[in-house]
Parts: structure tokens; sequence; C-alpha cells
């Protein structure tokens, strides 16, 4: 993906010079990722609006970070943002932009100690980068999608009375891995019977029993890509409420992924499921937002939520996932993870979400 950094570095470097600064200092270990391959646990790259990039890093990824981007030049050394600080004074570059919402206050007043520029926070600028996928980027998620249905199929057989939620979580973690993920996107969720309620229960002890429904909230990490996905299944045949409750929340969860189109603002979406949920009389037990960005992080720009401003675009992979939970009885939720299309969304998660009663 060398050439695929590298222009990514150009836009970058095309939106710091629109913000009249000499170089952006990049220190957020996923956006150093983004630009140039390397994935560390030290790293800061220097992306200057005139210029090629410079990469520093400490000697544990130094042959790493040579394989990754040999475009790059490299500095090794283990204060690697203030080794590209220094290195930006002695270019001559003045206003060095950072990134405010990754550098601590204490990083900041050594950079401004240690060096005569004038530091400037430019706002998330890689994040508006990495909102619109390329479509390598697309291929991977895609993947990681296909190892989540893969999962699903395989644990189903297990999820029947008797077995705790642990024991599925554990086994839906463990089949991602066998069918090719690096590890799990996230810690999964199981939560059974009156746990569902809580939309991030950490499965525990408790054994799946006759009459629950059970939700399944997990997804595969592959190529740096995070896959989400939740489905809701009943524990023999379901009791009229829950197969009301279930079928609300498809319903509300079909709207969303019809309504997310490019243009469409971010609440708007929102609205779509959280309009049918308000009206069945279940508003206030919709929790949390629709949903979500997702890449090399599960939960990235845009949120979608009631109080959030924005407009989806073309090639953006979101989550829809409404939910219902009712303290003491149980809950649902259906989730997928899609891609806005000028078409229509693409669905990458494609288990059906047909209520299934095991």
């Amino acid at each position: 993906m060398g050439e695929t950094h590298i222009g990514r570095r150009d836009r970058l470097a095309a939106l710091v010079a629109g913000r009249d600064a000499g170089a952006l200092l990049v220190t957020r270990l996923v956006n150093v990722r983004y630009l140039t391959g390397l994935d560390s646990s030290n790293a800061a790259l220097l992306v200057p609006a005139d210029g090629p990039a410079v990469l520093a890093t400490d000697g544990r990824y130094a042959g790493m970070a040579a394989d990754v981007c040999p475009e790059l030049e490299v500095v090794v050394d283990r204060r690697a943002a203030a080794a590209l600080a220094a290195r930006a004074e002695g270019d001559g570059i003045a206003r060095l932009g950072f990134e405010a919402h990754a550098l601590t206050v204490e990083q900041h007043e050594e950079l401004a100690a240690k060096t005569g520029v004038r530091l400037a926070g430019l706002g998330r600028l890689v994040e508006e980068l990495r909102r619109v996928k390329d479509e390598e980027e697309l291929a991977l998620l895609r993947e990681a999608c296909a190892i989540t249905d893969r999962a699903f199929d395989a644990v189903l057989p297990l999820v029947r009375p008797g077995v705790t939620e642990r024991a599925i979580a554990i086994a839906l973690e463990r089949r991602m891995v066998d069918f090719g993920a690096e590890r799990p996107a996230f810690a999964s969720i199981v939560a059974s019977g009156p746990n569902g309620a809580i939309p991030h229960h950490h499965p525990g002890g408790r054994a799946v029993e006759r009459g629950d429904l059970v939700t399944m909230d997990f997804g595969a990490l592959y190529g740096g890509y995070h896959a989400d996905m939740t489905r809701t299944v009943a524990i023999g045949e379901p009791a009229s409420w829950q197969r009301d409750v279930y079928d609300l929340v498809h319903r509300a969860q079909r709207a969303a992924v019809d309504a997310a189109v490019p243009g469409a603002e971010t609440r708007d979406v929102d609205a779509a499921a959280r309009t049918i949920i308000k009206d069945a009389g279940h508003g206030e037990a919709f929790t949390h937002g629709l949903g979500h960005g997702v890449g090399l992080e599960i939960h990235e720009a845009p949120l979608l939520g009631y109080d959030r401003t924005g407009k989806l675009m073309d090639r953006v992979p979101i989550t829809a996932e409404p939910g219902v939970y009712l303290a003491g009885r149980g809950g649902v939720r259906i989730e997928d993870t899609l891609v806005v299309r000028a078409d229509a969304p693409e669905l990458l998660t494609t288990t059906t979400k047909d209520l299934l009663v095991l």
C-alpha cells in the first residue's frame, strides 16, 4: 500500500497548507499507521505542507519501518515527537500544527519548552481523511465482516439452555481467529435473559435458559479493520412481547439502513430508527445513538445520534444498531456494518435478521 500511503500524506499536506501551518506533527498512533502503514507502540510523523514527510520511532521498530515504508526517512529516537519537533525547527518551520486531542498537556509543555516553533492545534485533520475509505480499506473491512458472519453461523449450535454467556463469547472469539481474524475487534458481548437490558453487558456465568432472548455483539479484526455485528436470538418459542419488540427493532434498523445515503444528516438517519421506536412507546428504552463509523478503530467518525451533526458521504462505513432495553425482562439489538454508497447501502454483515428461534 506504499502508493496509497503516499497519496494520503499528500492529501494531508494540502489540508495543512490550508491551515497556514508549515507542518503537522502526527502523534496518534492509529493516524501514524493510516499515513505510513507502521503499526507500533511508539511513533510520530512530521508532515510538511511542502516537502517529504519524516517518520520517527524507536529502535524496536526501526527495521519494521524500513520494510513497511522504505520511501520515508526514518529518525530513530525514543522521544519520537520531540525529535520531530526539533527537526521542524531545524527546517525553519515557524508554525507547527499538532493533534490537540492526542497530545497530553505534559507533552505539549515539553515540546514548547524545547523548541522555538509556535505550536498550533489544527483539529482532527487525519480523522477527516480517514472518514471516507478507499477500496483497499473496504476490502479489508469486507473480509472482517465475512469472518464475523462465519463465526456466528459456527457458534449458533452452541447457543442452547445450560451454556453460559462466557462460554458463548469465548466460542465466538475462538471461531473468529480460526477463520482468519487477527483477534476480536472488541470484547464480545453476550447478554441473555434479563441481562439483555444492559446494552454493554459483560458476559458472565449466567446459563442460557429456555424463554430467553440472547443478544450477541461481536466482530473480527482483519488487516487492522474492525467489524461490528449484533444479532438477538430466541431460545425456544418467544413470548408475544419478545416477538413484538424484535419486530419493532427490526423495522427500525431497516429504516435506518435505507436512510443511510450520501448527503443524509447523521441525526436524520438516527431519527429514521428512533421515531419508529418512540411511536411504539419505547422511546426511553432506546438509550444510545444509532451507530458509528468503523475502520482502523471500532468507534470513529461519524457518530450517528439525535444530537450529532454532519452529513454522510459515499464510501463511509457505519453501523446501524438500534435497540430496545426493558429492565428486568431483556432486550433486543440488531446491528449491521454497512458502507454508504451512491446507489444503495452495501451491507457488509449479511447474516439474516429474521428472528432465529433456537
